[in-house]
């Protein structure tokens, strides 16, 4: 990266040698997360970064090697929780993803219950996060599904919905249930204390 223009400042001081650098998109798909994580993480110290004169993010790639040789980013570490996160909206999947994976755990996506129960056929999580009001199929029935193909012991599942409570959320197969109003800190919570539970019993 040549010019005044594109050379970035660290926070730290600038190295001599020639760095190679990596823009926020490259950076999150050489770590393997979104680039709303990488951007909690810079903005919080967990990850260095650089910012040209125009404030845009750069990494050095060797930065980078650093952190995964340290965190394991990019790829499943032995041991490390890997969360489904089913539900059809984005910016509450977005929020959940960064809470957990800045925890280091591994998340997974689907908006769809027939999203979901193919990323479970591929590889099933450590724990599965479902909303009810799913478009199609709706997690209730989701959650017969993985119940039928999984088992109880096996497969927690933290149910939620922001428009409804539910008494009997473990009666249908729920380790747990998270109703309106919805806290999606309060749901990142659950989450993280399912995960301890099962590292106790399992781990």
């Amino acid at each position: 990266m040549k010019g005044d223009a594109d050379s970035p400042h660290r926070r730290t001081g600038a190295r001599s040698a020639e760095p190679t650098w990596l823009t926020l998109g490259q950076a999150a798909k050489y770590l393997g997360i979104a680039q709303s994580t990488v951007r909690v993480w810079t903005d919080s110290g967990r990850l260095p970064v650089f910012y040209t004169p125009g404030g845009h993010r750069r990494f050095l790639r060797s930065d980078l090697d650093a952190f995964i040789q340290r965190n394991g980013a990019g790829s499943r570490p032995r041991g490390d929780a890997v969360v489904l996160v089913v539900d059809d909206n984005p910016k509450l999947r977005s929020f959940i993803r960064v809470n957990l994976e800045f925890d280091g755990m591994v998340v997974r996506e689907a908006a769809t219950a027939e999203e979901g129960l193919a990323a479970l056929d591929e590889d099933p999580p450590d724990l599965v996060m479902l909303d009810v009001n799913l478009p199609g199929i709706d997690g209730w029935e989701m959650l017969r599904r993985v119940r039928e193909r999984h088992g109880i012991e096996t497969l927690p599942v933290i149910m939620f919905s922001g428009e409804s409570e539910d008494d009997h959320a473990e009666e249908h197969g729920a380790n747990t249930f998270v109703g309106k109003p919805l806290d999606p800190l309060a749901l990142v919570e659950q989450a993280k204390a399912l995960l301890r539970v099962r590292v106790t019993q399992f781990g």
